[in-house]
């Protein structure tokens, strides 16, 4: 028979769990890929911008509205993903937590003031030209990111830094504030990559102008219809509200249209274009008839 204490002893081995050990990987080198990668990426946005947008500028002419691109990728994925990652640090492992905190905070904080001084510089550019703000789906991913990232970092710095907040609030708030960290991150990258292809869209289509007659795609919105055709996208205001572009001359099916130039569409957001005509007009066209100017 076995002793009380060899017992409790052999019953104590069987119920130990093994300890799994942390790789001891080079997080230097990672380190180092991760900021080359942010700077490749911020450097790729800014000669887009510079090389083939036409450059920067503060006068709210479209050299203003690429500020835009720039301080949001620089903000809300390169500074904001630094800020992310800085927990994923082995020194951040052991020792004090304070000057970690500050840094997280700091890098947060100065991706917060990028993301505003981009959405700033975007509608100085709408409001200039008479473009409705708001108007796409990219806009108001973009406008809920910033949103909840503002919640996120006030709520972070009320709970983790200031002296206060009690110990059961830090450990019941942490893991809702690394879940939307992530998702905030998450839709940080989802809205720069609509929000490129939406612009890169919009230059191609302005790129390829020609004064024939093809049937054009009405999109409507709260504000009126955005319209587009082979030659570029061009806003029609709903009647009864402030115009976002010029009185636009009424035509008809067979009256001959033409599109303005290449360079036109390419230099201003924001073209005159003629009504759309009605959709039963297109469907009782006939086939030699002309289609709706575009």
């Amino acid at each position: 028979m076995e002793a009380p204490g060899e017992a409790e002893g052999a019953a104590g081995l069987r119920c130990r769990h093994p300890v799994a050990e942390m790789l001891d990987l080079p997080f230097l080198p990672f380190c180092i890929l991760l900021g080359g990668l942010g700077f490749v990426c911020v450097a790729f946005v800014s000669a887009w911008c510079q090389h083939w947008r036409g450059g920067f500028a503060l006068d709210g002419s479209a050299q203003t509205f690429n500020w835009h691109p720039v301080l949001m990728v620089t903000g809300m994925v390169v500074l904001y993903g630094a800020a992310a990652l800085v927990y994923r640090l082995p020194p951040t492992w052991r020792g004090p937590k304070l000057p970690w905190k500050v840094l997280h905070g700091t890098l947060a904080l100065a991706a917060f003031v990028l993301a505003v001084l981009g959405l700033a510089a975007v509608f100085r550019f709408h409001n200039d030209h008479g473009t409705p703000n708001m108007y796409s789906l990219h806009s108001w991913l973009g406008l809920v990111t910033v949103l909840l990232f503002s919640c996120q970092w006030l709520a972070g710095f009320s709970t983790f830094l200031l002296p206060w907040a009690p110990a059961w609030l830090r450990a019941l708030y942490k893991p809702v504030h690394i879940f939307f960290g992530s998702t905030i991150l998450m839709l940080s990258v989802a809205s720069c990559m609509s929000g490129i292809n939406e612009k890169l869209f919009f230059s191609l289509t302005g790129r390829q102008s020609t004064s024939a007659c093809r049937p054009r795609l009405s999109l409507p919105t709260p504000w009126g219809s955005s319209s587009s055709s082979s030659g570029c996208w061009c806003w029609a205001p709903w009647p009864g509200r402030a115009g976002s572009a010029p009185t636009p001359t009424p035509r008809t099916l067979a009256s001959p249209c033409s599109l303005p130039s290449a360079d036109t569409c390419a230099a201003a957001e924001v073209s005159p274009c003629p009504p759309l005509p009605a959709l039963p007009a297109l469907l009782l066209a006939s086939p030699g008839a002309p289609a709706a100017c575009a």
